[in-house]
């Protein structure tokens, strides 16, 4: 395989910075917009209008786009979905990324079916680390949840990565008032005792969560309140870095991690954007709108203008969309059902979580 670079590696500047001085240096890469879950607080309703497959981004746009990117200054690349193991033949698009000496940091998230029959695949290919996100330890619940009968799928794609030795697995939960916010002490349980990190996820109001309410919401503060009354005192633990999770300490040193997105926002630190299946770049999860980057790609666009495109979208980026959203006096979901059958760049699924 030849590995592919937009311009040499050796030409990498600093990554440009934004209105609030937050640089360009981590990218959200959506592979597919096509989920085999449909989970309640993802994609509750019925239908949905799915991306034109003739304008997803083949792995040599992505590989080109990607480099670029880095060349900017990008450093930490994650793939994502919908559910990025639904896209054929993945462990080829990893290899020829892992190829890009100027990413740091390669990471996927997926909900797990696929694992089980993919991780060596993934390891071997180049992949640094992988997310699973798993919101129920409940087989029951997990149907309920997710309307798929694929807990044990998911178990057995845990169990999968941790045998190809993949290091700093991590482990996203939503938790939601009533639903699974019993579960929280269990979850740490279970990631302790496979050398997981668990990582609790405050319920956002993004995308196609059309039945979103502030009610079901569990905080920060409420998450350690509950996991307290079982451990006992919870340390936070310092980071130097901008990843999402604050990180806390048990006692016993089980380290866990909270994205309090919801009632805590992390903009002011916030150096990551989005590129969807169909080249679709968003500069913030809560972004309603973004730049076409394929129709430059297939334009015909030089390398030097999609680089001055994405640099002087950066440089005028100001997008606070989970501040804003937490001052809102009334707070409901952040779309109508009637926006995202109109635009499916609104979806959650399509932008990548």
């Amino acid at each position: 395989m030849t590995c592919f670079y937009a311009i040499s590696p050796s030409t990498a500047v600093y990554p440009p910075e934004d209105l609030l001085g937050r640089p360009m240096s981590s990218l959200r890469v959506s592979v597919t917009d096509r989920c085999n879950l449909r989970c309640q607080y993802c994609m509750p309703e019925k239908d949905y209008l799915w991306l034109a497959r003739e304008n997803l981004l083949t792995f040599e746009e992505i590989t080109h786009l990607i480099s670029i990117f880095t060349t900017l200054g990008v450093r930490d690349v994650h793939l994502t979905g919908g559910e990025p193991l639904l896209r054929r033949d993945l462990p080829e698009l990893v290899r020829m990324l892992a190829c890009n000496p100027l990413i740091k940091d390669f990471a996927l998230t997926t909900n797990g079916i696929f694992l089980a029959g993919q991780a060596q695949a993934l390891r071997d290919a180049g992949l640094h680390r992988i997310t699973v996100s798993l919101d129920t330890l409940r087989p029951q619940k997990f149907r309920d949840l997710t309307r798929r009968d694929a807990h044990a799928q998911v178990l057995e794609g845990i169990e999968a990565i941790r045998e190809a030795r993949f290091a700093n697995i991590k482990l996203d939960a939503v938790v939601m008032k009533g639903i699974n916010d019993d579960e929280l002490g269990d979850i740490v349980e279970f990631s302790r005792q496979r050398g997981i990190e668990a990582r609790f996820i405050e319920y956002m109001d993004v995308g196609g969560a059309t039945q979103w309410s502030m009610t079901q919401v569990v905080s920060r503060g409420q998450i350690i309140e509950i996991l307290s009354r079982r451990y006992g005192r919870i340390e936070p633990v310092m980071s130097q870095g901008r990843a999402p999770a604050e990180r806390f300490l048990l006692p016993g040193g089980t380290i866990f991690g909270i994205v309090a997105s919801t009632t805590s926002p992390f903009c002011q630190q916030c150096d990551r954007s989005r590129l969807t299946a169909d080249g679709m770049w968003l500069l913030c999860l809560y972004a309603l709108k973004g730049l076409d980057l394929r129709r430059m790609l297939r334009g015909g666009a030089s390398l030097g203008e999609v680089q001055s495109q994405i640099v002087h979208a950066w440089q005028r980026r100001e997008d606070r969309g989970a501040e804003e959203r937490t001052a809102l006096r009334l707070r409901a979901a952040l779309v109508d059902i009637e926006q995202l059958r109109r635009d499916p760049h609104l979806e959650m699924h399509t932008r990548g979580g």
